[in-house]
């Protein structure tokens, strides 16, 4: 994969400010997102995707890695729709 869309577990959380790396509104983010269930969501939607072990910059020291996805819309669509997939596992 040579260019993709970059997602962090970060961008999902709850608990952080936007300065922090949070993307999403309080509403939609949830508390402490779990890379698996991001990589769930992913493949339930048939979005091919990588996972690397590199880390967000400002936590390199939670290991939670990052995903490369090959999304053909902007961006902010993208995390959307992992959103609301995180917001709905509990359901």
């Amino acid at each position: 994969m040579d260019k993709g869309v970059i997602l962090y577990p970060c961008y999902f959380d709850s608990e952080l400010m936007r300065s922090e790396g949070r993307r999403v509104s309080l509403d939609t983010g949830v508390a402490h997102p779990e890379p698996g269930d991001i990589e769930r969501i992913l493949k339930a939607k048939k979005i091919l995707f990588t996972r690397e072990s590199k880390s967000h910059p400002a936590y390199w020291w939670k290991n939670q890695g990052r995903f490369v996805v090959e999304y053909p819309g902007p961006k902010k669509d993208l995390i959307a729709l992992v959103s609301s997939g995180l917001k709905n596992r509990g359901k």
